[in-house]
């Protein structure tokens, strides 16, 4: 993960949360007052954001100290320490929520991510994110998936060709559609076409799409469809996909299974920071 994907990030939440300006800590902790702090996992998850973590304590004071035995992918479980920082303590509580926001939220990122490819590994089948980040976090989220195995599908629009209904409409049809994009895209950029039913699979097929998108479509439809494509397209199921169904879409034999909710509703994973003056 370049660290250039969050610095800014770090640098706006500080100033959000006012982190220079900590009126409790300015009037509770004295300014010479220094000591310890661990980052302890209060159940169990994925570990994803360590770096981002450790940078937002150096935004905050770059003589705080940073240390873990841990990296990103680490298994957590209740009780684990994930880091310790040592410093000024009115600079570790500063920085405290805005590190643990971060922490917190790309490890439940990366521990949804892996249960789901927990649920499919027996089927050679990628578990894909979507365009659904939180606005600003996209690169990190993305990070999160492939900490917890996924794979991420387009970062951009500017990335691959995605023909969905709107599109379709616009130009007519999907077979249009998928004739404009081949004329006006860089040969180099995958032309991936959201198809609702079997008519829709076949003109796609047709007009050369290299991806086609079933979208909520049945296990059974799938299974169809999967059969009818026969390996001419790559084939990715989405839509409506749950912890409790994607072994059963990833039995139908597509090619990815892509998730919303791996980003945008992930619950957090719970981490405490524990504070020790020396």
């Amino acid at each position: 993960m370049n660290e250039l994907s969050y610095r800014e990030l770090i640098t706006v939440a500080l100033r959000e949360d006012q982190a220079d300006f900590d009126v409790t800590s300015l009037a509770v902790v004295p300014a010479e007052a220094k000591g310890q702090a661990q980052i302890v996992a209060k159940r169990e998850g994925v570990l994803a954001g360590l770096p981002v973590a450790a940078a937002v304590f150096a935004a905050v004071d770059p003589g705080v100290e940073w240390e873990s035995g841990l990296t990103d992918g680490a298994r957590l479980r209740p009780g684990l320490v994930v880091a310790t920082i040592r410093g000024r303590l009115r600079a570790i509580l500063a920085a405290e929520r805005v590190a643990l926001n971060f922490l917190q939220h790309l490890s439940g990122i990366a521990t949804a991510t892996a249960a789901l490819v927990e649920r499919v590994k027996d089927y050679p089948v990628k578990i894909l994110d979507t365009r659904k980040p939180t606005p600003g976090l996209r690169a990190l989220e993305k990070y999160a998936v492939r900490v917890g195995g996924g794979a991420n599908h387009r970062l951009s629009l500017a990335d691959m060709i995605l023909i969905k209904d709107n599109h379709i409409a616009v130009a007519g049809g999907v077979t249009a559609a998928v004739r404009r994009a081949r004329a006006a895209a860089p040969p180099f950029l995958l032309v991936e076409v959201e198809a609702e039913n079997e008519d829709q699979v076949r003109e796609a097929l047709a007009a050369g799409a290299d991806v086609i998108m079933l979208d909520n479509m049945s296990p059974a439809e799938m299974r169809r469809m999967v059969g009818l494509v026969a390996g001419r397209a790559k084939l990715e199921a989405s839509g409506n996909i749950t912890p409790e169904n994607v072994t059963e879409v990833a039995a139908t034999g597509v090619d990815y299974i892509s998730v919303g909710y791996i980003t945008h509703s992930a619950p957090a994973v719970d981490l405490s920071l524990e504070v020790s003056p020396l």
